[in-house]
């Protein structure tokens, strides 16, 4: 038994050191593919915000289309490559947050719902009639370590927080 625990401690051991470099790193790289790429289908595309902003929540169905459509745009854009990087990690992770917020109430929530059971309905990937808002959710909840722990030690944060002396 002893030596399972001592073999259990040193792969635990071994893995920590590790997971400072590399647990956040596939997160950044698939939130930056993800809204890149949803970034620049916003840039090549036309504006269909008209269609839902009165779903917007307050103040964003007060912003007028083309400013919401170009703020959504750039957003994904840019933070999808600070996310790359690992530059401003916390900022772009908390602002595609907000984003995402938006995009479930004013696009994925279903337009109405009696019970939890339906709105259940609506944790999935097509909308059939009770919403989707399965994906954004998820990527809503994988921003959330970024956010918080920042974007680990392999990314452009923490080369600057190195040279300049702060956490």
């Amino acid at each position: 038994m002893n030596a399972l625990i001592n073999a259990w401690n040193r792969t635990v051991g071994a893995l920590e050191p590790a997971g400072d470099w590399v647990a956040l790193l596939p997160i950044r790289l698939l939130m930056a593919w993800e809204y890149g790429r949803a970034g620049m289908m916003k840039l090549n595309g036309t504006n269909w915000f008209a269609n839902v902003q009165d779903n917007f929540p307050f103040p964003f169905n007060v912003v007028p289309v083309e400013i919401s459509w170009f703020l959504a745009t750039w957003f994904e854009i840019l933070g999808a490559i600070g996310l790359l990087l690992g530059l401003f990690t916390r900022f772009w992770a908390a602002s595609l947050v907000v984003l995402t917020i938006v995009a479930i109430g004013g696009v994925h929530w279903p337009a109405e719902w009696d019970s939890l059971a339906e709105l259940w309905k609506g944790y999935t990937v097509t909308d059939k009639g009770f919403g989707n808002f399965r994906i954004p959710l998820l990527f809503l909840v994988m921003l959330l370590p970024l956010v918080f722990m920042g974007a680990g030690k392999l990314s452009l944060d923490s080369v600057l927080a190195r040279r300049f002396g702060s956490r």
